[in-house]
Parts: structure tokens; C-alpha cells; sequence
């Protein structure tokens, strides 16, 4: 080779090299400093210092906890969007991976990014709610005409309780909630966002009009079902896997202002599941506007504890009822109305109590506030935390149980591996797939009916007892292991795996088009490394 052919090869390979360097150098050039300015775009800032990068590895689960290297604190969509522009820029040669945190709500690291970069999605400041009132605001909702339906716009970093309370303001309210609300729109629709609405209105996912989103590849995208609609479905429900959500338009309806909120008790589960499922058919779904319920195994004093909130409708006959060594199963109702339509709504109450089966003892009602009653696990939430016990390990375990397993279930979970419910609460209700767009990345079972079971409990930390870490995740592993073994068709919700082999067997059929959707829209796998499902591909060459 002669001279001038090596200094060209020379040249080509050091301005090569001084490209790479150059894209390595905006992020890491910048960990020196305790605050990188994106002053391109606005005035989002990177965040390097000790405390940042531990609270962005903590999440409600308290069991995994993985460092970012910086924190990106955006106030606009374009710093967000040129983050991930710049990481997709560095290509397969780079390690960084980003995830989108909200408030945190996780359960098994899903929102961090190990040694990658964390968007605090809280930090995002968009022009404010904008609410859109529709041609009639005071008609009732159609799911069928939601080109219709008021809506409001809303950053995916929103707090659900702070939406709650701005619709408020005009009478108006979300159709579908989770049961606690402070959680981000982003976090709760990348999931799914199910309470005990969803037998009506669908999940929170079924209840949007349209999306922005920031994909993998940095590019900005205004989506609805019939504008981007495979990127739309995509993204709900789509675990973080194809964009970050950083605006959603929600459809509202007419609100109230009070509920009568109803628990009673079964004994028997047969009874309990099919007056549950008559209350979410069609000919009764107008009866009660929330229906839920839970198991309660063993508990003690069980109605007494009831009596802070609730009223007993024969207290004598109350008194006399003992929970003790049993298993019960409580269905949780409310009725939403307006003050001036009280005695119509204790009419209807009372004549869809009569059809059903409970122990009649055992009725307790009481009144709220519609505030009062969608943000009644933060009252709980308030009570762990002055007592130290929020901040702890919640090792969940949520599922969806296909309608014609359900007593085979609850047969040997509720009657072998579960031997008290006192870690937490075990929720469990019936939902209709016709309100769930299959077109959505969410995975349900293939029934018309299936149940939310939600086993919800909270460990103690150094605990060595049933209320230990290691216990309650060998329950949880038996139950898991029980579904799979005897082929109940069960689906995790919230889902958590180890391996992309889990992961497929997850999704099913759904697979291969989950895996496509991946291909286009985060290619490089740069987004929601948390979730295990993609490991991005590092390209050495």
C-alpha cells in the first residue's frame, strides 16, 4: 500500500471514529456535570446526581432496583423526542435504553432503564387540561357516538386524580378508572386501567379518542383508530414496547355528586360468581355503575371493621355474624346519582338487592361523595404511610381467569394455597371482552366472561413468617404453576417474565404481530427495557 492509499483508509476510519465519538459524547460527555441542559429545545434538563438516579430505581414493588445513568426531567414533547432521536442516532453500537416513569406505581422495575437514560414523565409541562364539551354535555354517553362525547386533552404525566378534578369543574368525569388514582395516564394506559367499570365501559384503553406518541426511533405521532390506527392499538396496552405516550385525548361523561356505596357477603361461591355475572349481563348492566369484589379468608371481626365506613342495614343480626375461620366472598357495589334523585336510586337499589343471594345479614351501605369514593384507597394510602408501611415489598400477582375456570380455581387457590387474606386484599370480578378492542397489545382470555383476580399483598420485608417476601412469592409461584399445569388458559395481567420464550407462550397468537409492531416503531428495542421482553441488540461491528 502506498502512502497516499493509507492516509485515506486512515482518514476515513478516524472521521468514522470522530462520528461515534461525537454521538457518545452527548450523553456521556455530560455526566461530569450535575445538570445537562437540552437549550436546543426547551427547558428540559438531564439529572446526574446520587439522589436522582435512586428514586428513578425505586418503584411500588420495592424489589428491584436498577440505576439509570441520567434522569431526563423534559417540559416538552421535543425534549423528549430528542432524547430518543439522539439515542436511536447512536445506533446498535450503544448500550443506552430508555424508560418512561410516572409515578413510579411498577411492580417489578418496568419503568427503569439500568445504566440507560429514565424520563420523568411527571416533569413534562404541556399547555393545560383542555376539555371539549361535545354538542350536548348534559345528554348521556353513547359508547356508540364517541365522536360526539365530550373529551378532554391531558399529558401522559397527568395524575388521574388531578384529571378527576378538573372535569369535575364542568360537571363532567372519565367513564373508566383504576381503583387508585394517582397514577399517570401514560403508565395506567400502557397497561390496560381496569376498576369496577370496566363491565360496562371497557378499560381505560376502550375510553380513548387519540394519541400522541414518541416512538422509538425519536419521530412524533398523532394517532386514533382511523389516523396511525396500527400504531394507536399498538401502544395501548402495549407495555411501554412501541412509544411513549405524551398525550392522550380521554372521553368524559356526565358526572355525579354522590354514590351509595354497598358491601355484602357470600359464603358460598357459586352463588357469589353467578350473581355477579347477572349484574354485568346486558339485561342488568344499568343496575349498578361499579361492581367488584374480594375473598376474605379467616379474617376476624370482619363486619366490625366495616362499621367506620359502612352502616349495617340490621345491626342486631349483624352483631351476630361471625367471620372467624371462614372463607367469604364480599361483592362490593355502588350506585352513582344526584342528591335530587335519591328516592328513585334507594327504589332501584333496593329491588336489584332483592334478586340476589347473599347473607342477609351481612348488608352494609353508606353515602360519599363521588370524590370520596373513587380516591378511597388514597385515604388507606395515607394511613400505611403515617404508620410506615407503604414504602414495603408488594409482591402482586395479578390475573385474568377465563369464566369457565373460575371455580376450579378458586377451588384450590382459595382452598389450599391461600390460607389467610391478611397480607392484603384479593379482589376478584367479572368483566365482558365485548368492551376490549382485541386490537390493542393487551391479552385476555378467549371467553366472553373472565374474572380479574388481584392478589394483593404486602410483605414485611425481613419477615421469615406467611408475611415474608419468600412466602408470598412461593404462593404466588404455586398458583402460577397450578394454572399452567392444569391448562386454565390464564393470562397474567401486569404480566412479568424472565425470558422471551415466557413471553411468547404470554402473548399466544398474538405473538407475531406484537413482534412486528416492535420492528417498526423500536426497531433498536431502545424503549422499556424494564419490562424483559426485548434485550437490545448491541452490534460490535
Amino acid at each position: 500500500m502506498n502512502i497516499i492509499a493509507f492516509l485515506r483508509s486512515f482518514t476515513i476510519l478516524f472521521l468514522s471514529c470522530v462520528t461515534i465519538i461525537t454521538r457518545f459524547d452527548w450523553c456521556f460527555s455530560s455526566i461530569t456535570a450535575s445538570s445537562f441542559s437540552l437549550n436546543a429545545v426547551g427547558g428540559g434538563h438531564f439529572s446526574f446526581d446520587e439522589t436522582s438516579l435512586r428514586n428513578a430505581a425505586k418503584d411500588f414493588g420495592n424489589r428491584f432496583q436498577y440505576q439509570p445513568m441520567a434522569v431526563m426531567n423534559p417540559e416538552s414533547v421535543s425534549d423528549i423526542a430528542n432524547t430518543i432521536k439522539h439515542v436511536w442516532l447512536m445506533g446498535p453500537t450503544s448500550h443506552l435504553t430508555v424508560a418512561a416513569r410516572g409515578h413510579a406505581h411498577s411492580l417489578q422495575g418496568q419503568a427503569q432503564a439500568p445504566n440507560g437514560i429514565v424520563i420523568n414523565m411527571e416533569s413534562l409541562k404541556l399547555p393545560g387540561m383542555q376539555l371539549h364539551l361535545g354538542p350536548d354535555s348534559d345528554s348521556d354517553s353513547d359508547s356508540d357516538s364517541d365522536s360526539d362525547s365530550p373529551y378532554v386533552d391531558v399529558s401522559g404525566g397527568e395524575l388521574w386524580i388531578n384529571i378527576l378534578h378538573e372535569t369535575l369543574r364542568f360537571g363532567l368525569t372519565p367513564r373508566s378508572w383504576t381503583d387508585y388514582l394517582h397514577l399517570t395516564v401514560g403508565g395506567t394506559l400502557s397497561n390496560a386501567g381496569v376498576s369496577g367499570q370496566a363491565f360496562r365501559h371497557g378499560p381505560q384503553i376502550s375510553n380513548v379518542q387519540q394519541l400522541e406518541i414518541v416512538t422509538g426511533t425519536g419521530q412524533v405521532v398523532n394517532c386514533s383508530k382511523d389516523e396511525n390506527g396500527e400504531l394507536f392499538h399498538s401502544v395501548l396496552g402495549g407495555l411501554g414496547q412501541f412509544g411513549i405516550i405524551t398525550r392522550a385525548r380521554i372521553l368524559l361523561e356526565p358526572a355525579p355528586t354522590m354514590v351509595k356505596w354497598i358491601r355484602v357477603l357470600y359464603s358460598d361461591f357459586t352463588a357469589f360468581t353467578r350473581d355477579q355475572e347477572k349484574l354485568i349481563s346486558s339485561e342488568n348492566n344499568n343496575a349498578f355503575d361499579y361492581i367488584e369484589g374480594f375473598v376474605i379468608i379467616n379474617r376476624t371481626g370482619l363486619l366490625n371493621n366495616w362499621r367506620s365506613t359502612f352502616n349495617p342495614q340490621d345491626p342486631i343480626q349483624a352483631n351476630q355474624f361471625k367471620s372467624d375461620g371462614r372463607t367469604l366472598f364480599c361483592l362490593e357495589l355502588a350506585k352513582y346519582f344526584n342528591p335530587q334523585d335519591i328516592d328513585f336510586v334507594n327504589e332501584e337499589v333496593e329491588k336489584h338487592l332483592s334478586y340476589l343471594h347473599y347473607i342477609e345479614s351481612t348488608l352494609f351501605l353508606t353515602e360519599v361523595t363521588y370524590v370520596e369514593f373513587l380516591d378511597r384507597v388514597h385515604v388507606s394510602e395515607l394511613k400505611l404511610r403515617s404508620k410506615g408501611l407503604w414504602d414495603v415489598p408488594h409482591p402482586w400477582l395479578n390475573l385474568f381467569v377465563p369464566r369457565s375456570n373460575i371455580h376450579k380455581f378458586a377451588q384450590v387457590v382459595f382452598g389450599n394455597i391461600l390460607t389467610e387474606t391478611s397480607n392484603g386484599p384479593v379482589l376478584i370480578y367479572p368483566v365482558n371482552k365485548s368492551k376490549w378492542d382485541n386490537r390493542s397489545s393487551v391479552v385476555t382470555p378467549d371467553e366472553e366472561v373472565f374474572y380479574l383476580v388481584g392478589i394483593l399483598a404486602s410483605a414485611v420485608g425481613d419477615s421469615s413468617g406467611n408475611d415474608g417476601i419468600e412466602h408470598i412469592e412461593g404462593e404466588n409461584r404455586r398458583i402460577l404453576e397450578y394454572c399452567e399445569r392444569n391448562n386454565l388458559g390464564v393470562k397474567q395481567y401486569l404480566p412479568h417474565y424472565n425470558t422471551q420464550e415466557e413471553w411468547k407462550a404470554h402473548f399466544g397468537p398474538k405473538w407475531e404481530s406484537f413482534l412486528q409492531r416492535k420492528s417498526v416503531y423500536d426497531p433498536l428495542a431502545i424503549l422499556a427495557p424494564g419490562q424483559r421482553i426485548f434485550q437490545k441488540a448491541i452490534n460490535f461491528s
